[in-house]
């Protein structure tokens, strides 16, 4: 089934995908569509819920910690509450930054502070000189812990604290993010995880990724199109990511293409910085664009919402510093008649992070991505998080729901200043 630009918040209302939207950040009916003030009003209004913690949570120390090839961020309070995240893969390089300029700044701070926190963290000693993605994602996995910490001491679900729980669990699709496949083979490849998972939409890759142009292999983005929808048949969502393959022209020319089989969306056609040109995309094209998952600056998102680049906004809950500026982008995007979706740059546990944030924000996509780790890492959950139907559960154990870690924490080693 085709979706043109506007209709995503109807139709996932009517299908039951997405909760009513917050009277807090609900868009105001007398606002155009992406009004500067009103994305400015929802992204700075309050963010987080922590009426019920009336006690200082006083940040005693944050560790970053290794088990195996797995990482954790520690955050323990004076009273001797404990947090737990895990970052994702890139803190193998990231770590000196994390130990050095995010972790110092919280220590003796009051964690109920959180939000305010997150922006003074921006200035701490110049931080704002490494603006992007590795900065924020430092941020992101102290926020994460932080986060757990405060779910914890009041003994509620991470959604608690924002507001409250909409849904208990979110529609997946499956992809296999790899370009060296035939056609042929992908097609298998996407029929075998829809197979496994139940899952009812896919998404496959097109274009040679920031490539100028150029294919993985001749002709094999439009062959790979028209013959996913031939074999697939109409009850399977396509969606295609062209991680900033093309110029304006040959964007077109695939989003046309994709136009052509009724394709849910077309994620990041040009580079991930060429905002004009997205949107010079977006207006020639019906099928709806998505993008975001580079980006860390509200200000830019906030530029794609209001000047329609984007018709699905889409951070990323590391790159973007978490949940609580995550919440700010979805947000703007609602005040617009948006639908959000993350990008997952975790292999340990962002399916739960994703589905984490999905429990208290609105205004879904139609699916997010299922990505691996579910079968390793879903234990350490309550309830174990598994896939079943085309569905990823929720936890509902307090913080993030990930409590099952004795065992895993009883071989952890603190990471100082060498991996």
């Amino acid at each position: 089934m085709g979706y043109k630009r506007r209709d995503f918040i109807k139709t996932s209302v009517a299908a039951g995908i997405l909760g009513p939207l917050s009277t807090a950040f609900a868009r105001d009916p007398q606002a155009v569509n992406g009004d500067e003030d009103a994305l400015i009003k929802a992204a700075s209004a309050p963010v987080l819920h922590l009426e019920g913690i009336t006690s200082p949570v006083i940040i005693e120390s944050i560790e970053l910690l290794k088990v195996g090839n797995l990482f954790l961020v520690r955050t323990r309070s004076k009273d001797g509450a404990v947090g737990l995240s895990m970052p994702n893969e890139k803190v193998r390089f990231l770590y000196p930054l994390l130990l050095q300029q995010v972790i110092p700044f919280f220590i003796g701070k009051d964690a109920r502070d959180l939000e305010s926190l997150l922006d003074g963290i921006y200035v701490y000693d110049s931080n704002y000189k490494m603006q992007g993605l590795p900065f924020w994602c430092s941020v992101a996995w102290v926020e994460f812990s932080i986060l757990d910490l405060l779910g914890k001491i009041a003994q509620k679900h991470v959604s608690a604290l924002f507001g409250g729980r909409v849904r208990d669990k979110v529609p997946v699709y499956v992809a296999s993010g790899n370009r060296e496949t035939t056609p042929e083979e992908e097609v298998k490849v996407l029929q075998k995880r829809i197979a496994e998972t139940g899952a009812r939409a896919v998404k496959f890759k097109v274009g040679g990724r920031m490539s100028r142009n150029r294919d993985s292999m001749l002709n094999r983005s439009e062959e790979l199109i028209e013959l996913s929808r031939r074999i697939l048949g109409d009850e399977i969502t396509i969606q295609a990511d062209a991680n900033g393959s093309y110029d304006v022209p040959k964007a077109i020319e695939i989003g046309k293409r994709l136009e052509a089989i009724k394709a849910y969306l077309f994620e990041e056609p040009c580079p991930f910085d060429y905002l004009d040109d997205t949107k010079r995309v977006a207006d020639a094209l019906d099928i709806p664009i998505s993008g975001g998952e580079q980006e860390s600056s509200e200000y830019r998102f906030a530029w794609m919402i209001r000047n329609s680049a984007l018709q699905i906004v889409q951070p990323d809950l590391h790159y973007y510093g978490g949940f609580v500026r995550a919440t700010r982008v979805a947000r703007m995007a609602a005040t617009a008649d948006l639908p959000i979706t993350t990008h997952i740059s975790s292999d340990s546990t962002g399916f739960a992070e994703m589905a984490n944030f999905f429990s208290f924000t609105p205004n879904m996509g139609r699916f997010q991505e299922l990505k691996s780790g579910v079968e390793r890492t879903g234990p350490l959950f309550d309830p174990p998080i598994i896939v079943k139907d085309g569905f990823l559960n929720v936890p509902s154990a307090p913080g993030l729901g990930m409590i099952h870690t004795e065992d895993l924490l009883k071989d952890a080693k603190v990471v100082k200043e060498h991996l």
